[in-house]
């Protein structure tokens, strides 16, 4: 899918801020400067936007996505007309849709409820179409246009190596979007939390969105932070050296937390093009102890522990989605020589500890 460009602008004008506008998840943290000096601040209506440029933009046509994640990872209801303040970003969501930064400020798409902006060229056939925006302007103060980068809490410095003194680092790992990785991460932390555990959780890649971290929040984690505290809207067409960097730094914050267990998710599958180069990384390899795979059946469980070790890494369990189904949780014990654990077995805090233990 294209948008054509009925008027393209070609002078920019500043224009004031408008009075009321929604934040959203991926934009909170420049909200809350906004919302302290407001006066500084206007917008630019033209220009050409890079991933993380904040854009205040009206909502013309409800589509696919009908809310918009606020800051506090309310789940607002659009209405034609709503502007709302979010981050373009390029997104990569195999059950959703791909989408790029465009390359001007002409109507567009909200990409995801978590306030990313983007040009839709692919969706998945179950997917409506994009919801449609018109973008008013850049967001802009005196050192120019505004990027979430620069309101980060965290500094994502590229010279990295992998810590060698630290906390005990699970990654969870999937087939796929939506193959239960968040919910086995949220499980890891339930049960290492209930054995008496301080566990901190992270996300380092994907699309930005508060829901993943409010399930670790809710399982019992102390230390909760995500890929856009670091000042990305989405990491898709990262270059690899700021993946790498950003997977050490979020590991290194976490366990400076006090955590005895760090748990990270990387997002999507191992075939993704981020997380497949990640996955052969001896910096990457080095900062992880152990890789819980969430899979959605047996034969995607048999490839992916193949493949995750294969490239060096320590699988500690398999879990997800197959594991709701009794028939697919024997099929994968049968050809697997890690443990399969039910996701939610993975509360037990003697289930995960030995898990942890036995294989390591």
């Amino acid at each position: 899918m294209t948008i054509a460009l009925e008027h393209p602008v070609l002078h920019s004008t500043a224009i004031a801020l408008p009075a009321r506008f929604q934040a959203s998840y991926t934009t909170r943290l420049v909200a809350v400067g906004v919302d302290k000096r407001p006066s500084d601040f206007w917008l630019e209506t033209a220009g050409a936007p890079q991933a993380g440029d904040v854009v205040i933009a009206r909502v013309t046509a409800i589509n696919n996505h009908k809310r918009v994640e606020t800051p506090e990872s309310r789940k607002a209801i659009l209405f034609e007309g709503a502007l709302v303040m979010l981050a373009y970003g390029h997104r990569y969501a195999a059950d959703q849709f791909l989408a790029h930064v465009p390359e001007d400020l002409e109507p567009c798409h909200l990409v995801a409820a978590g306030g990313i902006a983007g040009v839709v060229t692919a969706l998945h056939d179950q997917m409506d179409e994009p919801t449609e925006i018109e973008p008013l302007g850049l967001l802009t103060n005196a050192r120019g246009t505004v990027n979430v980068r620069d309101f980060a809490a965290f500094d994502n410095p590229l010279k990295v190596e992998a810590p060698k003194k630290r906390a005990q680092v699970i990654a969870v790992l999937g087939t796929s979007m939506n193959s239960g990785k968040s919910t086995t991460l949220a499980c890891l932390v339930n049960g290492l939390a209930a054995a008496g555990q301080k566990v901190a959780a992270g996300k380092i890649t994907g699309t930005g969105a508060g829901n993943d971290r409010m399930i670790y929040h809710d399982a019992g984690a102390h230390s909760v932070i995500d890929f856009t505290d670091f000042g990305y809207p989405t990491t898709f067409k990262l270059n690899f050296a700021e993946i790498r960097a950003l997977s050490v730094n979020m590991i290194n914050v976490l366990a400076d937390s006090g955590a005895d267990t760090v748990i990270v998710e990387i997002a999507d599958g191992i075939y993704q093009g981020e997380t497949s180069r990640l996955l052969c990384d001896q910096v990457f390899q080095e900062s992880v102890d152990h890789v819980v795979f969430s899979a959605v059946d047996a034969l995607g469980a048999k490839a992916g522990v193949q493949e995750l070790q294969a490239a060096g890494l320590h699988v500690a369990a398999a879990s997800g989605v197959m594991t709701a189904s009794p028939l697919a949780t024997a099929e994968a014990t049968d050809v697997l020589e890690v443990p399969v654990v039910p996701t939610f077995d993975l509360t037990n805090p003697e289930i995960v500890t030995a898990v942890l233990t036995d294989h390591a």
